[in-house]
């Protein structure tokens, strides 16, 4: 269920906005991003797993706040960051 290292890597690289980035939003929504789908994927098989259904539920807001900075700050990351991603808003 969690992200290998070498996977996280590649997204830190595939998002990061300059070298040594590793803590700017687009990179924190592309691993929660990440952790979402593993996450839907464990509770397509697990249907009663309610305590990973809350992390789950949790980590959706973290997005969903972290998008919303952006969308604040900088109204073309956060466009650009939802296009490459495939998130609907």
């Amino acid at each position: 269920m969690s992200i290998t290292a070498e996977r996280r890597t590649a997204l830190v690289s595939e998002y990061a906005t300059g070298n040594a980035d590793t803590g700017s939003p687009e990179v924190q929504v592309a691993l929660l991003s990440e952790r979402i789908s593993n996450l839907t994927e464990h509770l397509k098989t697990h249907a009663k797993d309610f305590h990973s259904r809350r992390g789950l539920l949790m980590l959706v807001g973290r997005r969903r706040r972290l998008l919303d900075y952006l969308k604040g700050k900088d109204q073309g990351r956060y466009e650009a960051l939802i296009g490459r991603l495939g998130l609907r808003r």
